[in-house]
């Protein structure tokens, strides 16, 4: 098993910038490949962005690209999500997850973290 734990979050005004962190313990971390979605209030969970197990490929919800980079550094166990020019509609609450193939769909992840709350004040 993979355990994960988002840090990172908090209120930012639109136009700040936050970096996510998720850290993973247990099974290898780079056996997995490594995902971020939100989910808002009243809404469904939803793909951000997701990373290869060695960080060579990465995948984007297509309106975030240009503002949201994903990354990992496999010998801190960590991942990460850098968000710039951030705004209202980004608030939600942030998840990583863990899975052995990256996939947008958040049903095929096996592993989740507890969520970091990101609140983007206009």
């Amino acid at each position: 098993q993979v355990q994960l734990v988002e840090s990172g979050g908090g209120l930012v005004q639109a136009g700040g910038s936050l970096r996510l962190s998720c850290a993973a313990s247990g099974r290898s971390f780079s056996n997995y490949g490594m995902g971020w979605f939100r989910q808002a209030p009243g809404k469904e969970r939803e793909f951000v962005a997701a990373i290869s197990r060695r960080g060579t490929s990465t995948y984007y919800l297509d309106s975030l690209k240009g503002r949201f980079t994903i990354s990992r550094d496999n010998a801190k166990n960590t991942l990460y999500l850098q968000m710039n020019s951030l705004k209202p509609e980004d608030t939600a609450v942030y998840y990583c997850a863990a899975n052995f193939d990256i996939t947008r769909n958040w049903r095929e992840y096996d592993y989740w973290g507890q969520g970091t709350q990101v609140t983007v004040s206009s």
